[in-house]
């Protein structure tokens, strides 16, 4: 089997490439009069495999172009192939039309999720790899392969691995819609699982929560896919405190923290907010040291 080129957009690259064994590609990435970006690729693609890791955080839409000059640069390179490998999907959030604010306008609304998919398919993208879709049902939005990769076995692993007292932990949703979710983790480890229902006024902010279940005298440990400004995490957290947990964990796909986030999770109950490496954190981690990166190879 011919081995793949891995080009380097993404802070994992050399670790990803290592593991595999694979040929890195050097790029050169060029900013030009009004910021019109240019891609110069260093080797030769000709009949290659090549794998683009690109994540859709910090400067989303500066990295989105990145990504889609990238893969069509490549292929009219005469690629064979062209995976483009993001971890954290972008506009994931805007997967159908939803109400923007005081006045439902539902007709008006974009589905942003899905025009991504649109982007990177026209650039020539063959391949799409992911993790843990915001919702599963962005798949359907391409013509092309996805896989949507999932975060649980690594949750498994560091929950065993890092809280004693696991055993004795109750996993818990921070809203309905993360219910699959927390139900697989507590069948795996045999234990019960709560959830949140949360009622939201405006987006990012909670107005109230009912915690379905029981954590008296156990250790909760708050399970989702992603948390943004930590509004909900946080709120959710003194909620199990004042239900009697005796401690409170959070463990997330994608960490993206933006806002107030950071004083938020200094301020709240937290053990630890462990993340995944789909989003680069060392940045945020000087700053709040509860924060914890689960490294996944991607």
């Amino acid at each position: 089997m011919k081995k793949g080129s891995f080009c380097n957009l993404f802070w994992e690259w050399n670790r990803a490439a290592e593991s595999m064994e694979t040929l890195i590609l050097s790029s050169v990435i060029l900013v030009v009069f009004l910021m019109v970006y240019s891609v110069e690729i260093g080797e030769s693609v000709r009949g290659e495999d090549v794998y683009i890791i690109q994540s859709g955080c910090g400067e989303i839409n500066d990295n989105l172009m990145e990504l889609l000059i990238m893969i069509n640069a490549c292929k009219i390179a005469s690629s064979s192939r062209v995976t483009a490998v993001i971890p954290c999907f972008p506009y994931a959030r805007q997967d159908k039309k939803d109400k923007k604010g005081a006045v439902e306008r539902w007709s008006r609304a974009p589905i942003s999720a899905k025009l991504v998919a649109n982007m990177l398919s026209v650039a020539g993208a063959d391949h799409i790899i992911t993790m843990d879709l915001h919702a599963s049902q962005i798949q359907g939005f391409f013509d092309i392969p996805v896989d949507n990769l999932y975060a649980e076995p690594a949750v498994l692993q560091w929950i065993k691995e890092n809280i004693l007292e696991w055993k004795n932990c109750i996993i818990v949703s921070p809203d309905a819609g993360g219910a699959k979710r927390v139900t697989s983790i507590a069948d795996r480890l045999n234990v019960e699982f709560a959830l949140i229902h949360k009622e939201r006024k405006k987006a990012n902010e909670v107005d109230r929560m009912v915690l379905v279940g029981d954590v008296k005298d156990r250790v909760a440990i708050l399970v989702d896919d992603m948390a943004d400004t930590c509004g909900t995490i946080c709120h959710a957290a003194d909620k199990l405190v004042s239900a009697g947990a005796t401690k409170v964990y959070a463990i997330l796909t994608h960490g993206i923290f933006s806002g107030p986030a950071i004083s938020r999770i200094n301020n709240a109950a937290f053990e630890a907010v462990v993340v995944t490496n789909t989003i680069p954190q060392e940045e945020k981690m000087k700053h709040c040291p509860k924060i914890q990166v689960n490294y996944l190879m991607l």
